[in-house]
């Protein structure tokens, strides 16, 4: 069977691009409404876009004062992005670290169902000690650490989704019974972390379970992903280096026992679309120059774990710590410092490489170009689709559908048209059965 290429379109205020706020072809203040989601939702749905995304935080950034930050909680703006959208999967990205399962199962339970089946769970383990403060602590947990309390909370979620099977809800008018409770189970979960009896208050979704997707491309980030993910973004500079992380992955996943095809590869790429390529580079040249260097230093420290500010921004950057002993983000740390390192990069040109995307990979061009380097990296084992980040929204997604996705559809790679109603179809993954089903287990 011949692959299929994915691309999901991640929206983040009026665009990647950190000065996006400050572009002409843009207007800060949809960044509150509502209808500036649907709006971009809707576009993407026109494209036949596998799904939206949402990113999210826990804290306010180091620099609000130069830079929009995230407004809506994630699955509240996705439940009002259901109701807008007929078709288009919603992932949302909800922190492991900071939640509990009961809770956020019934939540992404609920979403499925209001959608039709469309909900995926971006797994996030969150990486600023900022958050920590929002939520009685006084420092972030190791990064370890907060991996294995992810999987035993991953497990339970799964758990609280199977908790109802299938045909357990028997609507019998004529008998008065609504559910069969040999079919609704306690869970009776007692684990190091999480202590669940169940069942959860929220039939099985549609789905069986939401989608999962995670972002972490580090070595706890790979062993996680392979025993759990469905989808992975990630970020890759270069063609090789998404070959790398590809093998990897997929070894890893079949390692854990789960069939690699299974697993959808979704670099980031940021596209800057030109009539021409020099249209395109003008463009990217007028989005790096409305950055506000105080804030792009505060992103890049952020990144580092390292304070950055009062260097000297026409110089290298210092000798920076091993990546092993890094407690944030470890993937995207050790791609900025290789990035610097191989290009040799001034920190201020480091900063308007990483303005575009935060390392995720950044693509001027024509839509020819762009679909062109979509197309290269699919064929040549560096991904099964990709994670589309605009510089500009509405105008930089628009473009991407309008002019990009019609090249790849000719091509053969991409859907003309949506011939499965759930997320899970759209990215050919099967529906999972209840853990429960068909076994002898006590009832709620």
């Amino acid at each position: 069977m011949s692959r299929t290429l994915h691309l999901n379109a991640f929206l983040m205020g009026v665009g990647h691009h950190e000065a996006a706020w400050r572009h002409p072809r843009t207007d800060p203040r949809r960044v509150a409404d509502v209808r500036h989601f649907v709006e971009l939702a809707r576009i993407a749905e026109r494209g036949t876009l596998d799904s939206v995304f949402l990113a999210d935080g826990l804290a306010v950034g180091p620099a609000v004062r130069h830079n929009i930050q995230a407004v809506f909680e994630p699955l509240t703006l996705l439940s009002a992005l259901a109701v807008a959208t007929e078709h288009i999967g919603l992932i949302g990205t909800v922190s492991t670290t900071y939640n509990e399962p009961f809770n956020l199962a019934r939540k992404f339970a609920s979403l499925d169902h209001l959608s039709g089946g469309r909900a995926g769970w971006n797994i996030v383990t969150s990486a600023q000690a900022r958050e920590a403060w929002n939520f009685n602590l006084d420092d972030h947990p190791a990064h370890a650490e907060r991996y294995r309390r992810a999987a035993e909370f991953v497990d339970v979620a799964v758990k609280l989704w199977d908790s109802w099977e299938d045909d357990a809800l028997l609507l019998d008018t004529a008998a008065g019974i609504f559910a069969d409770t040999d079919r609704v189970h306690e869970i009776g979960h007692h684990g190091e972390r999480f202590q669940v009896r169940g069942p959860l208050n929220t039939p099985r979704p549609p789905q069986g379970r939401p989608l999962l997707v995670q972002a972490g491309s580090s070595a706890d980030g790979v062993a996680f992903a392979a025993r759990y993910a469905e989808a992975v973004f990630t970020a890759q500079q270069t063609l090789a280096d998404g070959q790398r992380f590809y093998a990897a992955l997929k070894q890893a996943t079949a390692a854990a026992g789960r069939d690699p095809d299974l697993v959808k590869v979704l670099p980031g790429i940021a596209p800057v679309i030109g009539g021409t390529e020099a249209e395109a580079r003008a463009l990217a040249d007028e989005l790096e120059a409305l950055i506000v260097p105080e804030h792009a230093l505060a992103q890049l420290s952020g990144m580092t774990g390292v304070d950055l500010t009062g260097l000297p921004l026409d110089g290298p950057l210092p000798e920076l710590p091993d990546v092993a002993t890094v407690q944030a983000h470890q993937s995207r740390y050790q791609l900025v410092v290789e990035l610097a390192r191989r290009e040799e990069l001034t920190i201020r040109q480091l900063l308007g490489r990483l303005g575009g995307g935060r390392g995720h990979r950044v693509v001027a061009g024509t839509p020819e170009q762009i679909a062109d380097q979509i197309a290269l990296w699919f064929a040549e084992g560096a991904a099964d689709g990709f994670n589309v980040m605009p510089p500009l929204l509405p105008s930089g997604l628009a473009d991407f559908v309008d002019h990009v996705v019609p090249l790849l559809r000719a091509r053969g790679l991409f859907r003309h048209e949506y011939t499965g109603r759930t997320l899970r179809e759209h990215y050919g993954l099967p529906r999972p059965a209840s853990t429960y089903a068909g076994r002898e287990l006590v009832t709620a």
